[in-house]
């Protein structure tokens, strides 16, 4: 058997595993070390590569940058609890009521703001599922384009920043800079900053979020049926006067806690870490103004952010464990002699890696594919001449259209489980194919135009 065989043999080993259930974390470093004891079997592996693994373990404890993901973490979770998504849809449904389709459009905003608040996707689409679904099924929606809606808006965290996958590509996508650059001659490289793609991700965040509000107002107008206004009794329940408090109240908060990080970052006041720490901070003040915050909800925060953290560093260990073993065996060489000999050149290796992620996104998570797939053909595809915050949220609006898509999207899973028993799986695919088709448009739009992602990091950092 060709010796170039054996890494790919390796790399569908682990999805095997994964298949079968197994935790990922396990069958990464499970299939890694299978196949390093069965190389050194064969005399094809040297053992020394696995004493660079506590190097790897050190060096994530002591990466600064990734301090940011239990802060975000926390921050997320305590905004979750503190109800404010309710009050934000309430809010805003009593504002754009009188708009067909002005539910839906709230939905989307709130899915915005909550993008950018929590960044916890899986939490966004239940949270939205079980508040704003039965609200629109109860004015009448279409049972399709209610899910749509909801499932769309609540995926809306992978690529609005403040994102924990945001935190996680900018990391991996900085070490694959670096060694594209190495590789490349360059030793003095530029560096990429999470920073960066916090700012690069701003434009097509909002493009995509406007993308969904024109489409759903189209619906609205063609058949009113499926998204109508809100009936005027209900509207009749607040005053003017009173709604605009009731914004004020519910709306000013959050974007105050949002311009607080977002602006330390893009100002440079702060890093991605240290605006993660104003955040926990101004979420818990968020929380205890709402008079949500006692001593059982800050346990129970904690412990999910242990949880959700612990989760998130064992797969990094695992995956930086399958990483290395992966080259001990040539991995990379592989991949790259198979990508640059694909026809077209970069676009073609460009296009296959991202069909490849797609199809990943069905069975596995952001965080399994950004810490195993990112670090293998990152390097390959920025020796080619991409530019690395454009590749990275191109991979975080392609890995989102691919958590959307039916039937193993991992969005629509989240909606099956908290969704009204009327409303059936069938609807829920049908409804989120339109979104699909605007991720998809979007992709094509900053394929096209990629200043969408470059050019305001250029402005904010001088790159």
């Amino acid at each position: 058997m060709p010796y170039e065989i054996y890494p790919l043999l390796m790399f569908g080993l682990a999805i095997v595993i994964l298949l079968m259930g197994y935790p990922v974390a396990f069958s990464l470093s499970g299939s890694a070390l299978a196949f390093a004891l069965f190389g050194y079997s064969m005399d094809m592996f040297d053992l020394t590569f696995l004493g660079a693994y506590p190097e790897r373990i050190f060096g994530v404890m002591g990466n600064q940058t990734l301090i940011a993901i239990p802060l975000f973490i926390f921050m997320g979770v305590m905004l979750e609890r503190s109800k404010i998504s309710e009050e934000l849809l309430d809010t805003m449904g009593m504002l754009f009521g009188k708009v067909r389709g002005g539910m839906g459009i709230s939905v989307c905003i709130v899915g915005a703001l909550l993008a950018a608040s929590t960044g916890i996707v899986g939490a966004t689409v239940v949270t939205m599922g079980l508040i704003s679904l039965p609200a629109m099924l109860k004015y009448n929606y279409s049972p399709s384009l209610a899910a749509g809606i909801v499932t769309a808006s609540g995926t809306l965290g992978q690529i609005i920043p403040p994102s924990i996958i945001l935190i996680i590509l900018g990391d991996v996508i900085s070490s694959a800079h670096q060694q594209a650059q190495l590789a490349m001659g360059n030793y003095s490289p530029t560096s990429i900053s999470v920073g960066d793609l916090f700012v690069g991700a701003i434009f097509p965040g909002l493009i995509l979020v406007s993308l969904y509000i024109v489409y759903i107002g189209i619906i609205a107008a063609i058949n009113p049926e499926a998204a109508p206004a809100i009936p005027p009794e209900r509207l009749k329940e607040l005053s003017i006067d009173g709604v605009w408090v009731q914004i004020f109240k519910v709306l000013v908060p959050p974007l105050l806690l949002i311009i607080g990080v977002l602006g330390s970052i893009l100002t440079g006041i702060a890093t991605p870490t240290e605006a993660a720490s104003v955040g926990c901070i101004g979420g818990m003040v968020l929380t205890a103004l709402k008079k949500q915050l006692n001593m059982k909800i800050l346990k129970e925060v904690m412990r999910t952010t242990m949880q959700v953290n612990c989760m998130v560093f064992v797969i990094l260990l695992g995956a930086s464990l399958f990483s290395l073993v992966f080259r001990g065996f040539d991995g990379d060489e592989v991949v790259r002699e198979i990508l640059t000999n694909l026809p077209g050149g970069m676009v073609g290796a460009f296009f296959a890696v991202m069909l490849l992620m797609f199809v990943m996104g069905f069975f596995l998570d952001f965080f399994e594919i950004t810490f195993v797939v990112v670090p293998i053909v990152g390097p390959i595809l920025l020796q080619m001449g991409l530019d690395p915050i454009w590749l990275g949220v191109m991979i975080a609006l392609n890995l989102q259209t691919s958590f959307l898509t039916p039937p193993f999207g991992f969005a629509l899973f989240y909606l099956r489980g908290v969704a009204p028993p009327e409303v059936t799986t069938l609807q829920i695919y049908k409804g989120v194919i339109p979104f699909i088709g605007l991720q998809v448009v979007m992709l094509v739009i900053l394929w096209f135009w990629p200043e969408l992602a470059t050019w305001l990091p250029g402005v904010v950092y001088g790159k």
